[in-house]
């Protein structure tokens, strides 16, 4: 079975948001191992220099980048990244489970992901060039992994 983790920065505050996170993660267990990463994120001032903004983000992904297993295929949410359908998404988690057991999906802080982050990724995906809190963008993650393993399993799901 597959195994997926999300390591993601900051903790879910509102309920909706966690209610939506816990029924995506029944769904998944169908489906695949899955296991969320809350890892904390770094405060952020009102006036923020460029170079305290690079501290930030760097503590945050070297944080991060301790907790990726060795052996998985990383994926980093980033607004740079390729933009898929549906279809095309579920085809990519097929082909990347043909070659590896893992993968970890990456949500970075309300700064983003470093460089170094970055290039240790295999992939980047862009859910929208619009801007949306991390932690609903977690709920789209997971909702979007759940429809992929229903299109690879010839599911009905609403399209």
């Amino acid at each position: 079975m597959l195994t997926i983790q999300i390591i993601c920065i900051g903790k879910l505050k509102e309920t909706y948001l966690k209610s939506a996170t816990n029924e995506y993660c029944k769904r998944l267990s169908k489906y695949c191992k899955l296991s969320i990463l809350e890892l904390p994120d770094q405060k952020v001032p009102d006036k923020l220099s460029d170079a305290l903004a690079y501290e930030i983000k760097s503590k945050e992904c070297n944080d991060i980048i301790r907790h990726i297993k060795k052996d998985s295929y990383v994926i980093a949410l980033d607004l740079k990244g390729a933009e898929f359908t549906s279809p095309q998404f579920s085809n990519k988690l097929q082909d990347i489970s043909m070659t590896s057991s893992s993968i970890t999906f990456i949500i970075g802080g309300s700064l983003g992901l470093t460089d170094d982050l970055l290039g240790l990724c295999q992939q980047k995906i862009c859910f929208s060039k619009m801007t949306f809190p991390h932690q609903l963008i977690r709920v789209f993650l997971l909702e979007q992994i759940f429809r992929a393993f229903k299109i690879a399993n010839k599911e009905t799901y609403h399209r």
